[in-house]
């Protein structure tokens, strides 16, 4: 499994934007073939924070999803709200449960 994990910090009144532009990505996305999970969230301490999860079978799928027309209008969608800080790692694991 590949687990891409982030962050970036969304500008001020620029949400609304970023919110409009996530929906129609995480919609999409998860309709993509060997999409585990895409979810983004809001830091409910740092509000201008944004994480970023995503899940994927295997790296082929992730390969694909950038090939994807809708990951390229979220890139130009992007460029225009302009987040900083961006950062977003990709991670092969092997997942286990934990024993709560």
């Amino acid at each position: 499994m590949i687990i891409v994990e982030g962050s970036a910090r969304i500008p001020e009144g620029a949400w609304d934007k970023a919110e409009a532009a996530m929906k129609k990505m995480i919609v999409a996305s998860r309709f993509e073939e060997g999409c585990i999970e895409y979810a983004y969230s809001r830091d409910l301490i740092d509000t201008n924070l944004l994480r970023i999860i995503e899940r994927w079978k295997d790296k082929a799928a992730l390969v694909s999803h950038f090939a994807e027309p809708h990951m390229a209008e979220f890139r130009q969608a992007l460029a225009e709200i302009g987040p900083q800080d961006l950062k977003v790692r990709m991670y092969e694991a092997e997942p286990e449960p934990l024993p709560l």
